[in-house]
């Protein structure tokens, strides 16, 4: 299982995600670190393990209220080894390109951000093999255009399945739609996130058959630790 830290950005800040409610985001408190600032976290993070890539939710982008690109910017100079993936609201063709020139990570596409099928296509069609496509699901509903969940052909080759409704809460992760993704995927890596409580949590996502999980509350605060990483990086 290859876990991967997450942190949300608004105004500068990592904010704690709950639920998907975005206006009720407060600076995160974490045990592994003292402040909030974006460059502090992802170092709490890689004190805690080495992880090989940090999950970059720019949720001033993703609503459409500006941007965080200082602190990702920040987050890059400071440890340019760490492959970021970046979700910074990209719905077309042009805008993942833009992205790519700047050279601060893979972009994910959220299907949130997706204003219909065809640009989903376009972005198909002018190259998507360093794209992270996230298929968003908020209170049951799937968050996008339906075609895109329906042909997963068209999916590169991570898919992460965000369960936005379960983020930062306690009810575990979505199981059955991790399962029902992954069954369709084929040879593509899948990854949950929203709701992962714990290493036993770890421990059901890969029974289901995925490759990864996105965290970051179980981490802030002490639920999974530097052996549940390590023992899930063994697969054991």
């Amino acid at each position: 299982m290859i876990l991967i830290p997450v942190i949300d950005l608004k105004d500068g800040e990592v904010v704690h995600a709950c639920l998907g409610k975005r206006d009720a985001y407060r600076p995160v408190r974490s045990r592994l670190c003292a402040g909030h600032a974006p460059v502090e976290v992802v170092g709490g993070f890689l004190r805690l393990h080495p992880f090989a890539t940090v999950y970059i939710a720019d949720l001033d982008s993703i609503e459409r209220r500006g941007d965080n690109l200082t602190a990702i910017r920040a987050v890059r100079a400071r440890f340019p080894r760490l492959d970021l993936w970046v979700d910074a609201g990209f719905g077309t063709a042009p805008a993942v390109l833009a992205w790519r020139e700047g050279g601060l990570g893979r972009p994910v596409v959220g299907t949130e951000s997706l204003a219909a099928p065809e640009h989903w296509t376009g972005i198909v069609e002018a190259g998507a093999a360093d794209v992270v496509l996230s298929l968003d699901f908020g209170a049951g509903e799937f968050l996008g255009p339906r075609e895109v969940l329906a042909e997963p052909q068209s999916w590169p080759r991570d898919v992460v399945v965000m369960t936005l409704g379960r983020v930062g809460g306690a009810e575990g992760p979505d199981l059955d739609r991790v399962r029902a993704v992954r069954r369709r995927a084929g040879g593509r890596r899948v990854f949950a996130a929203g709701g992962v409580r714990d290493g036993r949590d770890v421990e059901r996502l890969a029974e289901v058959g995925a490759d990864g999980a996105l965290l970051a509350s179980a981490l802030h605060d002490g639920r999974i630790g530097a052996d549940d990483v390590a023992r899930a990086r063994a697969g054991g």
